[in-house]
């Protein structure tokens, strides 16, 4: 597969085939996953968030499981606090997909069950943060994406 260049720095992956489907390693399940696109833009935002932005390892989960009305729901990634809080989830789409409303609303409803203080949305091109107070029941977008001390 020929990987798209993404807007995000260039990290080392570890690659692998299992039969005729190429395997890319993820740190964070800790195995060899299918190389989708999806799957190559949450593996490089991971990289970014782990050795860009200084967010913790041991705090992400990949694929978390959410229940929404009576159906379960995977979120891309998932950044707890310390004290095992939600606190920033993050939707990842192939390149291909551009962010749309539909992609926010999707974000929303996995927020509405975790009630995570930031949203972040990626395509590995446009990145899209915003950050909600809940007190006030209002969301403000970021310039950037904040590095783990920003939170």
């Amino acid at each position: 597969m020929k990987l798209p260049e993404l807007n995000l720095p260039q990290y080392d992956f570890r690659f692998d085939e299992n039969g005729k489907h190429e395997q890319i390693f993820d740190p964070v399940r800790k195995k060899y996953v299918a190389l989708t696109p999806e799957e190559w833009v949450r593996q490089n935002f991971i990289q970014y968030m782990i050795q860009g932005l200084g967010y913790p390892k041991g705090l992400m989960q990949v694929e978390a499981t959410v229940h929404i009305y009576n159906l379960t729901r995977r979120c891309d990634i998932v950044l707890f606090t310390r004290t095992a809080e939600p606190q920033v989830i993050v939707e990842c789409k192939a390149p291909s997909v551009p962010i749309s409303e539909e992609t926010f609303e999707q974000i929303a409803v996995y927020n509405g069950v975790l009630k995570a203080q930031y949203l972040f949305v990626t395509n590995g091109l446009a990145h899209y943060c915003c950050r909600i107070n809940y007190d006030a029941q209002t969301y403000d977008f970021l310039s950037s994406v904040p590095t783990f001390q920003e939170l």
